[in-house]
């Protein structure tokens, strides 16, 4: 199944296809898509897109909204792309024929999230990545210019004299093959799966994070994690999500005794950053010893019900109203801030590798997503990667961050963990609340078994598909418990218990981690 294409991309969420729509206009792109074509963390994104469209709105409130909400390390400049071009890329969108939401007067109906001054978030109902994901596959259609490979993982990057040159696959019929390129664009989406209580699919392994860290490129700010406050707490992978526009539409968390709590641990109430209300969460339940629920029962039905429609189906399988009942939430994984460092153009440090979306790392979240800003990132940056794809292969002029330099653990011996194991380990280590010594621990014990997942992989073979999965899940487990481990502050979604507070004498830096096999 070799192929080849003037232009590679792995990954078919938002940032993938915007990139192969504009790249099939300047040569053949190869199209590598992990699970169906529809499948990816865009599908499940409920809230909406972040533009500054609203009368009352304007790209650099939009940008100081989203500094604030990254607690002193955002990319000043990557927020300035993102904040500028985010309208123009959502009109975009608009003018291709996305059903977004208006109101009776024809004007956009945007909707407020958490950390958000004004209202400026674009939405489709409570599906607004479904529909964009509609979208952009009609949009791409069967373009003559574009290959497909369905249900292909991408299990290795080729490297060759210092070059990306494409990447090895394998399907889920178990059919291997390679996509040399001349330019090959990673937006494999986030690895939720990390971590055990995830709102992320089971693709959502970081695949792409661990295949660029094992060719030698820069990959940074790991150590956040953000951890969404509301996820419905029933039985079931993934844990389902209950979008911030719920709150953003007034509903309320309150305790087991029915009484609202936000305003007891910060001041901006159920309107406070995500990672915030995650820990003001955690610590209700921890003073409790109960659960913590959402409850929109003093909103009007018919409006809960006509604005949230899947929300509301999803709570009616697990027996729950959403328009009355106390719906139980609690955190869980749900995007990763950190990821493949990159230029604003979406250049990595290895010539001929682009990086983009969830996967990537501009700085532009700093330490905590605004809410709303993932789907812009992924058309922003998607459509500046397909761009500088079409010129010359170099790596890109990254920015003047710390970088620390790492041996891979490439031999070890004994049993494969299981992806179980793995997950439980970095949710119990490595999690909303942080502390040393389960961090250490999960540091060594990744450590060993990144040494046997290495040894499979390098022995080549018939390696199984949860082989992989759990080589990818300890790759970047290993990298993210480092990072938490080094940063000796709280700052943003990374809390460490033992140093609650942010130290930006010693600590308001980013961190890029190479490693050397």
């Amino acid at each position: 199944m070799d192929q080849h294409g003037d232009f590679l991309v792995i990954g078919g969420g938002i940032a993938g296809l915007r990139a192969a729509i504009m790249l099939a206009e300047a040569g053949d792109v190869v199209l590598l898509t992990k699970g169906e074509p529809r499948e990816s963390n865009t599908g499940y994104a409920q809230g909406g897109i972040a533009a500054a469209l609203g009368p009352d709105d304007s790209p650099a409130l939009h940008a100081r909204d989203t500094i604030a909400a990254g607690d002193g390390l955002c990319e000043p400049d990557a927020v300035d792309v993102l904040a500028r071009d985010g309208p123009r890329a959502v009109q975009e969108l608009i003018d291709w024929g996305a059903a977004v939401d208006h109101d009776p007067e024809g004007r956009l109906s945007l909707g407020r999230e958490a950390a958000h001054s004004v209202r400026r978030v674009v939405h489709a109902g409570d599906a607004t990545g479904r529909e964009i994901m509609r979208l952009l596959w009609g949009r791409l259609g069967d373009h003559p210019h574009v290959r497909i490979v369905p249900e292909a993982t991408a299990t290795k990057l080729r490297f060759v004299s210092g070059v990306c040159t494409g990447a090895s696959f394998v399907t889920g019929a178990g059919a291997r093959g390679t996509v040399t390129a001349d330019a090959t664009l990673l937006a494999t989406g986030g690895a939720g799966q990390v971590f055990r209580e995830t709102t992320n699919p089971a693709i959502a392994t970081g695949d792409g994070v661990a295949m660029a860290a094992r060719i030698g490129a820069r990959v940074t700010d790991l150590e956040f994690v953000q951890f969404h406050p509301t996820a419905l707490s029933v039985g079931g992978p993934p844990r389902f999500l209950l979008s911030e526009a719920l709150r953003g539409e007034g509903a309320r968390l309150v305790n087991d005794a029915g009484e609202p709590f936000m305003e007891r641990y910060e001041p901006a109430g159920d309107l406070a950053p995500r990672d915030l209300v995650a820990r003001a969460i955690a610590r209700e339940m921890e003073r409790t010893g109960a659960a913590v629920y959402l409850t929109l029962a003093h909103l009007d039905r018919a409006f809960v019900l006509g604005r949230f429609p899947t929300i509301a189906r999803a709570c009616a399988l697990a027996e729950l109203d959403l328009s009355c009942d106390r719906i139980p939430v609690s955190p869980a994984a749900h995007y990763l801030m950190g990821g493949v460092e990159t230029d604003l153009d979406g250049r990595t440090s290895i010539a001929g590798l682009f990086a983009a979306g969830e996967v990537a790392c501009t700085g532009v979240h700093g330490a905590n997503r605004l809410a709303g800003n993932s789907l812009v990132e992924g058309l922003v940056f998607g459509a500046r990667a397909a761009a500088a794809m079409q010129g010359p292969a170099r790596p890109g002029a990254l920015r003047p961050t710390l970088v620390e330099d790492a041996a891979l653990p490439t031999v070890g011996t004994g049993p494969i963990p299981t992806a179980r194991l793995v997950r439980s380990m970095m949710w119990r280590a490595v999690g909303l609340v942080r502390t040393p010594l389960p961090l250490e621990t999960a540091v060594r014990r990744l450590e060993r078994w990144l040494g046997v997942t290495s040894t499979i992989l390098r022995e080549g073979g018939d390696v199984s598909a949860e082989h992989r999965r759990v080589a990818a899940l300890v790759t970047v487990g290993w990298l993210i418990a480092r990072a938490a481990l080094r940063r000796h502050e709280s700052r943003g979604a990374h809390f460490r218990a033992d140093v609650p507070a942010r130290d930006d004498l010693h600590w308001k830096k980013r961190i890029s981690d190479r490693l050397h096999v």
